[in-house]
């Protein structure tokens, strides 16, 4: 316990530290976590024989970074996505190794989790980008830890026992519930400060965001059934891989994003 408590003021100073400084070295800190994922990633797969070709996914969360920072346009990050798909795909026919079923892997991991650290590249580099990982991140935390004790005092039903036998309906429904007090109290946090948003807004991202972090928990237990893992690496002592720590924000970062430029749009 005191390994993993350790680890967690480490990892939450170093996130703290890089999102505050600049633009600059939140671009970098989200590529560096999502460089370091695709790594954990593709040594997963070689326990079951399968060899993708990391460097595809390298190289797309490199370019994604360097047109974040340029502030690109959707164009060229369709562009680059579009690249990093026919790369991935390619690489099958070019290494005998990597095969038919590399290149799928290697596709699936541009897709998750390099996609999603690319849309948190963008997104940390808008205006709107404090609110959106304030809100997204507490309100995972929250619904985690909600989900958890709710669960194990409540918990009756399973929602996907082949998947995750210890999630239940009645903890995802305590960690939902929990979004409630998470945006009313962020709500007054960010009141008095140039954050500010309408109360409303703050409940639904924190509800509909948790709610994703949810079922991004789900999808990364699901990629660890299949390969066969508990975690992906043991680079965070006490908590395992950045893949690990990541899995739910991955879902409830951009979906944050999305519902604030909804609520954007309407007002």
């Amino acid at each position: 316990m005191k390994t993993r408590i350790i680890s967690a003021l480490v990892l939450i100073a170093i996130t703290l530290s890089c999102l505050l400084i600049s633009p600059v070295t939140r671009i970098i800190y989200f590529a560096v976590a999502g460089l370091l994922c695709a790594y954990e990633y593709s040594r997963a797969l070689e326990k079951i024989e399968v060899y993708c070709c990391a460097w595809v996914m390298y190289v797309y969360v490199c370019a994604q970074a360097i047109l974040a920072f340029f502030h690109a346009g959707p164009v060229a990050l369709i562009s680059c996505f579009c690249a990093a798909v026919y790369l991935a795909l390619f690489s099958g026919i070019l290494h005998k190794k990597v095969s038919g079923s590399g290149a799928l892997y290697t596709l699936a991991g541009v897709a998750y989790p390099c996609f999603l650290f690319n849309l948190i590249m963008v997104i940390s580099v808008t205006d709107v980008w404090a609110q959106t990982l304030l809100l997204a991140t507490i309100s995972t935390v929250v619904c985690d830890s909600a989900a958890l004790i709710g669960g194990s005092r409540f918990g009756r039903h399973k929602v996907a026992p082949l998947v995750s036998p210890h999630k239940t309906v009645e903890g995802c429904l305590c960690g939902l519930l929990s979004s409630i007090p998470s945006g009313i109290v962020l709500y007054f946090i960010m009141r008095s400060t140039v954050l500010s948003l309408p109360l409303p807004v703050c409940l639904v991202t924190c509800a509909v965001a948790s709610s994703m972090g949810q079922i991004g928990d789900l999808a990364e237990s699901l990629i660890k059934r299949m390969i066969g893992v508990k975690d992906f690496s043991n680079l965070i002592p006490g908590h395992g891989g950045m893949f690990d720590r990541s899995d739910s924000l991955l879902f409830s970062i951009p979906t944050a994003y999305l519902c604030l430029y909804i609520a954007q749009l309407i007002a």
